[in-house]
């Protein structure tokens, strides 16, 4: 939970790097991510020192030579701005700066460094730099919750600064999703469009939160931190901002891969993973040339939207659970794709259950109507019955405030969906049931909930006209008298 003086701290980071002269809220995370990488590096280094010294033997795994003290955090965080610019901008030890140090480090420094060949320092002033180290640096980043809550409200602010608010999905969404899933201890998880890595964080915090007794086993410690957690994204960006995240929140090694995921070049994601949690980009438009060809067998189209679900059912294996959101469009859209991919999903898979979301659950940077579809790959088909739930609440206002309200759908959404036998007796004028695959067949493989909901209208009687009249009749002598009292007064 994030505390009022950790939002402090950030709000003040955040501040400073808007005053310093850096707007874009996309680059504010992303140098934040970079000093916040630094620190940890020294960190690391000083832990691995502090083992050394206890057993008296060499640094196994050693970040920073002698040589380098002064490219460390708790060296140039001392030293007064100049100084401290001059270290970030001028090759002077080894001829290299911090950042360049920072961009040539090996694998001990984790799953991040992997991606930083292209980062760039976009600190202008001696002034700017120093106020931000000090700031994080007042930070305690010992506690992993406090690291992931930090973090997680750093990115936050993309939204509510209304620019590039597309890469945050709700996290009492997500969070949603991920415990309608309920992950299981030898899962393979992936998000084909990771972003900011969300979804695989809230599938992380899920094990700690509901199976903390799991982290005593070895074996799935090593599966938690080195296979569970899987990701794709085309962004360089966003790529080292979800690999941050994702070890803030404690997942040491998680396999992040920079890559178109609809592409050629990534046809080797197959049959590979148990479950896929995504929320992937709407109404993007792709040359069939530029799709691997094994998607357009399943879904001839251009629409990003379907073809992601396409490439989920692929990247599956069998028995692969998946829960991803969806513009309206996709569950009644009329061209042969829209059918094709829904006809797929139904008869040839296992769809389990469409959740239609109120529009303005992405506001305020969009007013998207969106629903979540979760099935099952199984290849020989087995949808008897789909189960529908029609979410009109979800604890936060929909306009562009977004305030936190009593209303909230969610926790009768998960006690229905992990309790689907009491379902069936639910009737179509409920907030949730069950429509068998034959109806959804002779209805063209619609999926849009209001093709099947039943709504009861409540008969108004009114008076007869013949009344209204003598009402207003009445009315009417009543006001001339008034009209006549007033205009005596007026003599």
């Amino acid at each position: 939970m994030i505390t009022g003086e950790l939002k402090s701290q950030v709000d003040k980071i955040w501040e400073a790097f808007w005053t310093g002269g850096i707007s874009n809220p996309l680059s504010v995370i992303e140098q934040f991510t970079y000093l916040l990488f630094i620190r940890r590096l020294d960190e690391r280094q000083l832990l691995e020192e502090k083992k050394a010294n206890t057993v008296g033997i060499p640094i196994k795994n050693e970040i920073f030579t002698p040589e380098q003290k002064e490219l460390r955090w708790s060296s140039f965080k001392n030293k007064d701005p100049e100084a401290m610019f001059e270290v970030f901008t001028k090759p002077t030890v080894g001829d290299m700066t911090v950042f360049d140090h920072m961009k040539q480090v090996g694998d001990s420094a984790g799953v991040f460094a992997e991606f930083m060949s292209k980062a760039s320092f976009i600190i202008a002033t001696p002034r700017l730099l120093d106020q931000v180290v000090q700031l994080i640096d007042k930070i305690n980043m010992k506690d992993r919750d406090t690291k992931g809550d930090l973090y997680e409200y750093m990115l936050s602010k993309t939204a509510t600064a209304g620019t590039n608010g597309q890469f945050r999905t709700p996290r009492h969404i997500i969070k949603m999703m991920v415990d309608m899933t309920q992950p299981k201890k030898d899962d393979v998880i992936c998000d084909p469009s990771t972003g900011t890595a969300g979804f695989l964080v809230a599938a992380g915090e899920y094990f700690r939160d509901n199976h903390d007794d799991f982290f005593l086993d070895k074996d799935f410690r090593e599966h938690f931190n080195n296979e569970m957690f899987n990701g794709v994204e085309i962004d360089s960006t966003m790529v080292r901002i979800g690999a941050m995240n994702l070890q803030l929140h404690g997942i040491e090694n998680p396999n992040l891969i920079k890559n178109d995921a609809l592409s050629e070049s990534a046809g080797y994601l197959r049959n590979k993973y148990s479950l896929v949690l995504a929320n992937p980009p709407f109404k993007g438009s792709l040359d069939y040339d530029a799709v691997e060809n094994s998607i357009l067998k399943m879904v001839k189209s251009k629409k990003t939207e379907l073809l992601f679900l396409g490439l989920m059912l692929r990247m599956l294996k069998t028995g692969g659970r998946a829960a991803v959101i969806v513009p309206d469009g996709v569950l009644f859209g009329s061209s042969n794709a829209h059918k094709q991919i829904r006809q797929e999903l139904i008869e040839n898979h296992k769809l389990d259950a469409v959740i239609s979301m109120p529009s303005g659950v992405f506001k305020p940077y969009a007013g998207v109507s969106t629903a979540v579809l979760f099935f099952t790959k199984t290849v020989t088909g087995g949808t008897d019955n789909v189960w529908f739930y029609d979410m009109t609440a979800d604890g936060f206002s929909l306009n562009d405030q977004r305030n936190e309200i009593n209303d909230n759908d969610i926790p009768d959404l998960l006690n229905r969906y992990h309790n689907l036998k009491e379902e069936t007796t639910r009737a179509r004028t409920d907030k949730s049931f069950l429509v068998p695959f034959d109806e959804i067949k002779d209805n063209d493989w619609d999926l849009s909930i209001n093709r099947y909901k039943e709504i009861v209208y409540e008969e108004i009687e009114y008076a007869a006209p013949s009344e209204i009249i003598k009402d207003i009749e009445t009315l009417d002598q009543e006001r001339n008298q008034a009209l006549t009292v007033l205009k005596e007064m007026l003599r």
